[in-house]
């Protein structure tokens, strides 16, 4: 009769709870730690993701468990399509765990402006690598009358003669008119009105 009395009082219903409590979050615990130590051994391939359209990043890393945040636009590659994947962090190849964010540099739609800096009178040594440093080329080179050699007198391209402050698209050609060192350099309109001062004397004689 003591051992029945014993199941049904106040002070064993107590401990019987208290040991359901304990095993339920004892089990609670050790389906967590399962969890925690099986996902530290599941390590997932970053993707190349190169040249694609944020579309098809979306969909890829979606089915991988990822994340992805786009950083700044780089300087336009022509060699990538237009709003595709330029470079990415971690690189391809590299095991990150499930929802890791995936660094994303885009290639914009095109090149950008680039101002015309002041090159007149500098020398053909100074204006060459300071243009091709904003990512303009050299085209052609000609010559004109000035008494100083290799100084630039014109920046043109195609043809139009460019004012410092003008703004071209990076990449375009500059053609460089310098001075060849041998006298005095003649504006255009200079020298049309020497032609015509000598056309005035041909009619007098």
């Amino acid at each position: 009769m003591g051992f029945f009395k014993f199941i049904f009082s106040k002070t064993f219903l107590i401990q019987l709870v208290i040991a359901a409590i304990l095993i339920i979050v004892i089990a609670f615990l050790a389906l967590k730690w399962l969890d925690y130590s099986t996902n530290q051994d599941q390590r997932i391939a970053v993707p190349d993701l190169s040249k694609q359209s944020l579309d098809v990043v979306d969909d890829q890393l979606a089915e991988l468990d990822l994340r992805y945040e786009i950083l700044d636009s780089a300087n336009f590659n022509p060699d990538f399509p237009r709003y595709s994947v330029i470079e990415q962090v971690p690189e391809p190849g590299q095991f990150v765990k499930e929802n890791r964010k995936i660094y994303l540099t885009l290639n914009p739609s095109g090149y950008r402006k680039i101002m015309i800096p002041d090159l007149i009178r500098r020398t053909r040594r100074q204006a060459e690598p300071t243009l091709r440093s904003l990512g303009f080329e050299i085209g052609d080179v000609s010559y004109k009358p000035d008494i100083a050699a290799d100084a630039v007198l014109e920046l043109r391209h195609k043809g139009q003669k460019l004012e410092p402050g003008d703004e071209l698209m990076k990449t375009s050609k500059i053609d460089l008119v310098l001075g060849d060192g041998s006298g005095r350099y003649r504006m255009e309109g200079e020298e049309e009105q020497d032609s015509i001062i000598s056309e005035e004397e041909e009619m007098e004689f």
